[in-house]
């Protein structure tokens, strides 16, 4: 016990638990970013798939979401900061509508980043890749690629990328407010960890604003 509370008093010593600080760890967003469940607390990850720190986010993400409460939802949004990144976001779109997302979300990383087989900024190598993996007709992967829904989809994440003042990926948006990434709290972990810490905080904000007033 003695040695588990010196070992605490050194991580605080280096300002390991201290609270994430606003401006530091974590900042507002440039602009409030509409949410779809404005019922509960909703966290976006803005990623690429192109990115190898989006790819290294992948594993303590998915750890993260599976713990999330019931009053938290994730998503994904594809990151949009310029025209070259736009065929990997018309990629997740269009395996959204072909309901191959769930089986291709992380072969695609993999096929980027391990197998160094696909160059992301590449369409027409990407159609092709989701073809072969799905074992769809290609005009159907085409089709939906250029369709209206999958256009629409990446307008909104270019306006999410650029209502939420991010400077990069992978980034968090929490509660359409706040934003938060591993360059900001300093790794994966952390940033993570602070998602954390303004959830909380958020969470108490809603119990206070709807307690009964005290008589």
């Amino acid at each position: 016990m003695k040695k588990l509370l010196t070992a605490l008093m050194l991580l605080a010593s280096f300002g390991v638990m201290a609270d994430p600080q606003m401006g530091k760890d974590f900042d507002r967003t440039a602009q409030t970013i509409a949410t779809d469940t404005p019922d509960k607390i909703e966290v976006i990850e803005l990623f690429w798939y192109g990115c190898g720190h989006c790819h290294q986010m992948e594993a303590p993400l998915n750890a993260w979401v599976k713990k999330l409460p019931a009053d938290v939802v994730f998503k994904r949004v594809p990151g949009l900061p310029h025209q070259a990144w736009a065929p990997m976001a018309k990629a997740y779109y269009a395996m959204e509508t072909l309901g191959v997302l769930e089986k291709l979300h992380a072969p695609l990383f993999e096929a980027i980043h391990k197998q160094k087989s696909l160059i992301p900024t590449n369409e027409k190598a990407v159609i092709d890749w989701i073809t072969k993996q799905a074992g769809l007709d290609r005009k159907k992967v085409e089709d939906a690629f250029g369709s209206f829904s999958t256009n629409a989809s990446v307008n909104r994440a270019a306006n999410i990328f650029r209502a939420s003042g991010a400077t990069g990926v992978p980034s968090l948006i929490i509660n359409s407010q706040f934003i938060t990434s591993s360059t900001m709290a300093g790794n994966n972990y952390a940033a993570l960890s602070t998602a954390d810490y303004i959830i909380t905080n958020i969470r108490a904000d809603k119990a206070r604003a709807t307690a009964p007033a005290k008589k």
